[in-house]
Order: structure tokens, then sequence, then C-alpha cells
């Protein structure tokens, strides 16, 4: 099945219309950095150029990073400009990510806006100077040079992604990186030239290839994967650009995505679709999303190898219904299915970092497309993979944006609930890419530079705690489980522990993640062997081994509170907070019609906001009803709400949920 998208890009109000000025003289110097107020440390680093260890992201000095960001797009489409500035202020927005956290901005350009730029042509945006005053009189080389500044005052990194050949805002529809008089040659030389000319400032810390190559095995063109020189090979036009940008400037990360198909095993490019029984020849993706072919044909950036990024892309049903979300798919199905035989592996072998340089949509529409997302989510937050949300805008026409359509007003729902939460933290503030600089700029009280994560002694942490002790069970039903194991020690402190499930011989997976020594294993099968183990990870991100095993084996019985099991989990924590979330499943037969969770408040903790839910609190003990809207639950289907308090967010050791 084909894994083509529908355009993300809606059409724009009259007011944008842009056309090519007449061509302008560009300097090939860049703006001068402005200078940075001196590093908290004497000993940080006084630039932000970022390189690669194994499957970590790293500064100069070692301290491993969490790229954690969103998507702007604009300057890719025909308005060759942000989109956006018809309404809203860019220094406003631009001050606003960074506040809520973001630290890095991907934007999307085209190779015709930077072969244009290079050869001294420039546009004058039809921008709303009321809104933008400061813009008076800027072209939009100008306009983005001054967005650059910007983001070095709020603390922002930046990434480019060549997003098509032309500038056109359906050009990502367009499945290679040249066309028509946009050579190959052409498409190096666009990258050459805009890493040249920012080659000092260190702002920009990422070059993305190329945005989704893709095509099916019988169109043309199509981008493949293998170990040729051809030039639909995707591998060695992302070598090829690499090694021609690091020429350059060395320090600047290199993200190659993947491609949308790849032979199976046994068969070759020139394989038809399908065998005469119809089975298919090509394990297909999504554009960009499939990187199974850097397994046998791994890139190779030669000396620079330590700047390399492989970037997938990954959606949900609402972008398109794929084959992997038919029936009752989970996150550990999609873990196994899809995420881990496409991209997740390079991570697990600890081959290269991954950036999921896309992933978002539309929230509260689809119970479907909200499992995904909040799977997808959760993985991310597991594994600390970078990403960069599609997207800021609200014109995104199959995802919907971050900013509602006033471009002002932020969806607080889906930025509360899908984006915070994998947002770098620490000790409850966001963490900039910035040695100098705070997110939201040198007042901001809500963020912490890298110079300031860092210092204490923990800036060079490689040691991983202890393994925990062997869980141990109690209050065994047929569908739950108490876990209790001895704490780990850590030359730091440990900030979390993970709780990892199997049944019968498939792989354990990551069921919870809690910041203390207990959880509350639901969602269980009566007369059933389950092993649990637990492992340890401190705030350096090195994790333990695993604890010895503890095998359980539940009695046999009906379905057990009422035909519904909760399961809890913490998807993060600050000084003096946490928020989770908790999973209610129908574990019956039959589709329950409303339901019913409670639990009392461990010591130290109180639950402050419910959201997907109705709370009451009498003497400690808390009861969630379901809303209107989630109260139906069809047989072994699941809904979940979240929640924020204070305290340690210590899992509850009577979690019980009631149906009817």
């Amino acid at each position: 099945m084909s894994a083509k998208r529908s355009m993300r890009v809606v059409a724009l109000a009259a007011c944008v219309v842009v056309g090519l000025s007449a061509p302008a003289t560009v300097s090939a110097a860049p703006p001068p950095r402005a200078a940075l107020p001196p590093a908290a440390d004497s000993a940080a680093p006084t630039e932000d150029w970022l390189h690669t260890e194994g499957n970590k992201i790293v500064d100069e000095a070692g301290n491993q990073v969490w790229l954690t960001g969103v998507n702007w797009f604009g300057f890719n489409a025909t308005e060759r400009v942000f989109h956006g500035l018809w309404n809203g202020n860019i220094e406003t927005i631009t001050r606003q990510m960074a506040e809520r956290g973001i630290n890095i901005v991907r934007v999307p350009i085209s190779t015709q806006l930077l072969l244009e730029w290079k050869a001294g042509q420039t546009v004058m945006p039809n921008v709303n100077l009321s809104a933008n005053p400061e813009l008076a009189g800027m072209n939009n080389l100008q306009i983005f040079d001054h967005w650059l500044e910007l983001c070095e005052k709020y603390g922002l990194k930046v990434m480019l992604d060549v997003h098509s050949a032309e500038a056109d805002n359906s050009g990502h529809i367009y499945p290679v990186w040249w066309k028509g008089t946009i050579t190959p040659e052409k498409f190096y030389q666009g990258w050459e030239w805009v890493t040249a000319r920012y080659k000092t400032n260190d702002t920009i810390v990422a070059m993305d290839i190329k945005n989704e190559p893709h095509g099916q095995p019988n169109e043309s063109p199509r981008a493949k994967w293998d170990g040729s020189t051809d030039v639909d090979n995707f591998k060695h036009a992302c070598e090829t650009a690499g090694r021609r940008i690091l020429a350059i400037n060395p320090k600047v990360l290199i993200l190659c995505e993947g491609i949308e198909t790849y032979p199976r095993p046994g068969k070759t490019w020139e394989s038809p679709k399908t065998n005469p029984d119809l089975s298919p020849n090509y394990f297909n993706n999504w554009w960009g999303g499939n990187l199974r072919g850097a397994r046998e044909f791994p890139v190779d950036l030669g000396a620079n190898q330590d700047q390399l990024v492989y970037s997938p892309h990954d959606y949900g049903p609402l972008v398109y219904e794929q084959p992997w979300f038919q029936g009752d798919f989970d996150k550990t199905s999609l873990t196994n299915d899809v995420w881990r035989p496409n991209w997740l592996y390079l991570h697990e072998d600890d081959t290269a970092p991954l950036l999921i340089g896309e992933w978002g949509g539309r929230l509260g529409q689809d119970a479907r497309q909200d499992k995904w997302l909040k799977a997808l989510r959760d993985l991310m937050g597991e594994y600390k993979l970078h990403h960069t949300f599609w997207c800021l805008n609200p014109n995104s026409g199959d995802t919907g944006g971050l900013l509602l359509d006033d471009w002002k007003t932020w969806d607080e729902t889906k930025y509360n609930q899908i984006l915070k939460p994998v947002l770098w933290q620490h000790n409850g503030k966001f963490v900039s890419l910035d040695h100098q600089v705070r997110l939201g700029g040198a007042g901001s009280t809500t963020s912490i530079t890298l110079t300031e994560r860092y210092a204490g002694g923990s800036a060079n942490d490689t040691v991983a705690p202890t393994a925990p002790g062997r869980p141990a069970a109690s209050d065994v039903t047929a569908n739950a489980a108490t876990l209790t194991w001895a704490a780990a020690t850590d030359n730091v402190g440990v900030t979390s522990y993970e709780v990892l499930r199997a049944v019968g011989t498939a792989p354990a997976t990551v069921v919870a993640t809690v910041s203390g020594t207990s959880y509350r294993a639901g969602n269980l099968s009566g007369d059933t062997t389950y092993t649990f183990t637990v492992r340890a990870r401190d705030a350096a991100g090195n994790v333990s081994a695993l604890s010895p095993a503890r095998t359980v084996t539940t009695p046999a019985g009906g379905n057990g509170g009422g035909g519904c099991a909760a399961t809890y989990q913490l998807t993060n924590a600050w000084q003096g907070g946490f928020q989770g979330d908790i999973q209610v499943k129908n574990t019956g037969t039959a589709q329950i019609n409303s339901w019913t969770v409670t639990w009392t408040n461990p010591s130290g903790t109180t639950i402050s906001s419910v959201w997907n839910g109705k709370l009451t609190t009498t003497g400690g003990k808390n009861t969630v009803s379901n809303e209107p809207y989630n109260g139906k639950v069809a047989p072994q289907a699941s809904t979940t709400f979240g929640f924020t308090g204070t305290g340690a967010g210590t899992a509850p050791a009577d979690l019980s949920c009631a149906a009817s």
C-alpha cells in the first residue's frame, strides 16, 4: 500500500501574494553574531555546536542534550517567508515558542529559494506591517536574518530543511530532490551556499538534507536506498550533500531521512511491487520513514561521521490509513511492527541518534489518532528521542497546528497533553541548547541554560545506577498486581524507574515510568504468567542493568473491577510536582458505558487538575469518572485521562476501576 499523504498546506488568504523583486545584492558574509553574556561556568563551551556519540547528541564538552522542537513552514512555499506574518508578530511568536520550552525550530526551505538568494534575488513579502512594524522595508532574506537574531535573543536553535526543489506550497509531494532546472548538482550547491553564509553562526546547528524522499517501485522518479551512486539513491545523495556541507562547516549536524519503500529479503529494486500471489515484495512506510536500508547500507560521512543523525517521519491515521492502524493497535504493536524495524533499531543498536523530524496531528477528533499520538509521545520520552513537532502553523491541512487560526492563541490542550511532556526539562525548568541564553531570554525564570543544566559536577556523568532489587509482588488479582523493589543507587541520583513486562517468550516492553519504588501493574489477564523487571535512570540519561526478574501468575477469574482495569503512568516530573495519566481498559467482552477510577494519594502527594475526566477528592481519596464523550469503551479498547499534582508522583497502591 502506498504511504502517500494528503497535502499538508492549505491555500492562503489573498493578502499574502508575493512576487520576485528586482535582483538585489546579497552579501556573502553572514550577519555578525551578537556578543553573549559571560558563561555561568568558565569551563563550559563558549559555542553551541553539537556532535554525536553513539545514539546520543552531545555538546562540545560531551554533555548529553535533547533536541525537542517544532516546525514553522513558509520559506519553502511560494510566499518565501514564514506563514502567519499576515496576522501574528514575528518576535511574539518566537518568544512564545522559547517560553514554552521549544529549544529548536525546523525551518522548511526550498532549493529554489537558496539559489535565488545565492544569485542575489530576494522578494519583498507582503507581510502585515501593522502586526510587524519592525519588518518594514525588509526583503525575505533580511527577515530570515532578523529572525535568527531573535532566536539568539531567546535561546532558540535552528535546523534548516530542504523541503522541496521548487518554491511551492505542495512541493513536498514531488518524490525526489531534483526537478526541472534544479538538478542534483544545483541541490548540492544550494546547500553549500547557505552553509558558507552561516558557518560561524551557531544558532543554525543542523541541516536536514531533504524532506521525505519517497516513491513506489513502479513510479518514476522515485527515491531508493542502496549502495550505488545512482542519481535516485538517496543514501548517496545524503552522503554527497553531507560531505560537501561538512567540508565548509564540520561542526553542523547532518540529518538523513528515510524513504518510502524498501525491498523485502531476497528481492531487489527491479522486483515488481507484488508476487503473482499478490504478496508484497516491498516494505512500505511513511514518506521519509523507511530506514530499513541503513542497516545494510549505512550513511557514510567519512571523517565527520559523528555529525550524522537519522531522521524518520511518522504520522497517525488521520493523515493516512496505514495497515498497522487496522484492528486493536497499541504502543507495543506499533513498536514491534513499525517503529523498531523501520528506524528504532538504529537507536537500540547504538548506531546513531534519531530525530523524529515530523510527527503530530489533530487531537480529540479520533480515538485511534489520539492513541497513536500518545504512544509515539511516550516512546520518545522513554528513549529520549529527539524530535520536531509538525507543526506550529494552524494552516497545515491534515494536522492543524499548535497555534490556532488567529496565529496568536495556542492550542493549550495539544501543547499540554502531547508536546510539553516531551520537551527537555530538568527540575521543573525547560533546558536551552544554548550555553549562555535561557529559553525566553536572559530574564527567564522557567528555563535554564545548558551550562546551568550541567553545573554541579554532573556534566560528564557516565556512571549508570546500580540495578534495582528484584521486585516483590503482592495483592495479585486476575487483573493487577502490586510490585515493590529495593532502590537503586547512583553517584548523582536516580530520577526514575522503568517497569518492563513480558508475557511468555515475547520481548519485554516498558509499561510504566515511575519516580518511586512501587507500581500497581494493571491490564493483566486471568490465569496468565507475566515476568516483571525494573531498571533505573539517572539525570544524565544513564540506565542501569535490569533487576532480577519476578514471575507472577494471575489467578483465574472474571474481568474484575466491573469489567475494566486502570494503569497508572508518570509522564513528567519536576521539583515539587508531576504529570501522569491513567489508562482505563475495558477487559470484558461487552461495551462499557461508564467508568470510575479511584485511588488514595500516597503520602505527600495531591492531585491538582484532571483532564478527560471528572475529579472529586474526599479525605485524600480521588475519584475520577468519565466525561460524556469517553464513557463508552469497546471490549479490549481503552481510553486515557491525564492529571497534574504536587509531590513525588509515586504510583498509588490501591488503584482500582469500576465500570457499568
